[in-house]
């Protein structure tokens, strides 16, 4: 895995920039985003050629008022529970979208766990820990990040949780 410097990433999106300020390793996977594709995660997956298990997609929810990051796979679902539950809430809906994107500063289907302009908490699906390395948002469609789940657990200081279903 390439580490990447600012030098290389001439307009890195913010979470590029974390990354990089970070001194993480990782490696930035571009493709071309067709915008009539259903799903953003399964095309990421698809132009990568990445099983859609090491691709996760980021999720903004609203856990009893507070906006809250959720990091799942795109081969499934948020269970809202499960997240309501993890970060010790009792009720979980999905975050109205333009709430989510005025809050992180990305737009939709490009919203990546690093770099927001608001931190948010983070829960991180469990299964990423059976991965050596997954693939979230950098920051705008068509535009990828492969990391080690640990370092994006310690720079969104995320809980681990089984969130997903």
């Amino acid at each position: 895995m390439a580490k990447k410097s600012k030098k290389q990433q001439p307009g890195g999106t913010p979470a590029t920039v974390a990354l990089t300020a970070a001194g993480a390793a990782y490696t930035v996977h571009a493709y071309d985003h067709d915008p009539a594709h259903p799903s953003y995660g399964e095309e990421a997956a698809e132009a990568m050629g990445v099983s859609p298990d090491r691709v996760f997609k980021t999720l903004v929810a609203d856990v009893d008022g507070a906006l809250t990051v959720a990091v799942v796979p795109v081969a499934g679902q948020l269970d809202l529970k499960a997240l309501a539950a993890a970060v010790g809430g009792k009720r979980a809906a999905m975050a109205d979208p333009a709430l989510a994107e005025r809050t992180t500063g990305y737009v939709r289907g490009g919203i990546s766990p690093l770099g927001q302009r608001k931190k948010l908490p983070t829960v991180l699906d469990a299964s990423a820990s059976a991965h050596a390395t997954i693939c979230v948002s950098a920051g705008r469609r068509g535009l990828e990040v492969e990391l080690a789940p640990a370092d994006l657990r310690r720079l969104t200081e995320a809980v681990l949780a089984p969130i997903g279903r």
